[in-house]
């Protein structure tokens, strides 16, 4: 696993955190997800470099997006506002950005995904 690739999995699993909070934040069940969602980083690395350079760079995009989101949820929630709406919003911005980059992963055959030895 070369530098990379270890920083799109531990940047990947700490979107998965941080989209717990927000769930959590905005008044939802905790997520099942998805084989794909939970495998993204190990499929991800067996693909052409354009679609895993993509990958990274959109993990740290979301990342900088999430992060200051949550202080501002978390900073509303401690005052005591209501901060499910806000919440619920960046909850679909999070979703739909972790489709986007799923979406980057190639459609699987019969035989799964493609590997290189």
């Amino acid at each position: 696993m070369t530098s990379n690739s270890s920083a799109t999995s531990m940047r990947w699993a700490a979107l998965g955190e941080a989209g717990r909070v927000v769930a959590m934040l905005a008044g939802l069940e905790p997520e099942q997800p998805s084989k794909e969602v939970r495998d993204f980083p190990a499929l991800i690395r067996d693909t052409a470099k354009w679609r895993r350079d993509l990958a990274d760079a959109s993990c740290a995009e979301l990342a900088a997006v999430m992060e200051p989101g949550i202080t501002a949820l978390l900073a509303v929630n401690a005052r005591g506002a209501d901060c499910k709406p806000a919440a619920m919003a960046l909850w679909r911005e999070f979703v739909a950005a972790r489709q986007a980059m799923l979406d980057l992963l190639p459609p699987a055959g019969e035989q799964g995904p493609h590997r290189s030895a």
